[in-house]
């Protein structure tokens, strides 16, 4: 039987952090053997941001590196770099065609880039969701296992796709859909009490895969808290659900439990929800990073696997990008 194929990236500015890892990278490597997987390197996509172009490499080979630590098999999936497939781009830009400004412009990740970078509104981020449709769509994937801050993206994926059929009266794409293993999109909040982690905007209120023992102790035991509760079965102030959270995702429900419980009997401990947690997180991050590091000591196998995963992602692009020409009517011989 056909598998399903499933299409996911990371863009590679930045380390990766715990966020990647639960929203995206731990299905990554749980569906490597029901699926047809293609995983990407989002360099095009790092781009809007004029990372230096002497960081580039290295930030590719790292994100590469955590990817395979984190449990990818590259004799199992289709490993690569985004601008390794030209045909990509060639489709982001029919499917630019069928994006409207209006609709690009309500987008809440580009309002906050306005926002944080108010020089820098480059036309690359007002259609940084069509080039990320382009991604998913030039596989045909199915599905895209994302964390819950990337639905709407996912969702105009879908909306590109049905118009790209619509209009040319054709069904060349399939409509994609997130995966998560029949579980709750997860979205993995702040050390600082923020919504979410980020691989920019606070290194302090994140946990890199790349930090060290003592940079992860010190990170959650200076993570926000509020004070003490006063009486019975207060509501969780954000800050304490957040650890409580973070702590359920490295540990389990089974670990949070007392302290839910301390918590509504007001005999809370902060100091010690907080040892727990750090050691916790500690024994999580700890193979992943070290694992990561040694990977890296051998760019020439990391060169290899790129050149490998560029092959099969291009035989499948170049398919599905010849469909969609002769759909537009742009193949004259």
């Amino acid at each position: 039987m056909k598998k399903e194929i499933v299409v996911s990236g990371i863009r590679s500015t930045g380390s990766l952090h715990l966020g990647n890892y639960l929203g995206a990278m731990r299905n990554y490597a749980r569906m490597q053997d029901d699926f047809t997987c293609f995983f990407f390197v989002a360099d095009y996509h790092s781009l809007t941001t004029h990372p230096d172009p002497k960081d580039l490499r290295a930030s590719v080979y790292r994100v590469i590196a955590e990817n395979i630590a984190s449990g990818l098999d590259p004799e199992k999936v289709t490993l690569y770099a985004q601008s390794d497939v030209p045909e990509t781009t060639e489709l982001y830009l029919l499917l630019n065609t069928l994006a409207y400004k209006g609709e690009l412009e309500k987008v809440p990740t580009f309002k906050d880039k306005v926002r944080s970078q108010p020089d820098n509104v480059n036309a690359a981020l007002l259609t940084y969701p069509v080039l990320m449709a382009a991604d998913i769509l030039i596989h045909k994937a199915t599905q895209v296992p994302v964390g819950k801050d990337q639905e709407q993206h996912l969702e105009m994926a879908r909306n590109f796709a049905h118009r790209f059929n619509s209009r040319y009266n054709e069904t060349i794409f399939p409509e994609p859909y997130a995966f998560n293993f029949g579980e709750a999109l997860i979205k993995v909040p702040g050390l600082d009490g923020s919504a979410k982690m980020s691989k920019s905007e606070n290194g302090a209120g994140t946990i890199y895969l790349t930090d060290e023992d003592e940079v992860i102790r010190k990170k959650i035991m200076k993570a926000k808290t509020d004070s003490s509760p006063t009486e019975a079965h207060t509501p969780l102030p954000e800050s304490i659900a957040n650890l409580f959270q973070l702590l359920q995702l490295v540990s389990g429900a089974e670990a949070v439990a007392p302290y839910q419980t301390a918590w509504n009997e007001t005999t809370i401990r902060f100091g010690d929800l907080k040892k727990e947690l750090a050691e916790a997180m500690v024994q999580f991050v700890k193979p992943i990073r070290e694992k990561a590091l040694d990977l890296q000591q051998s760019p020439e196998a990391i060169q290899q696997i790129l050149r490998t995963g560029a092959e099969k992602a291009r035989a499948s692009a170049a398919q599905t990008l010849e469909e969609a020409r002769r759909a537009v009517g742009i193949r004259y011989y």
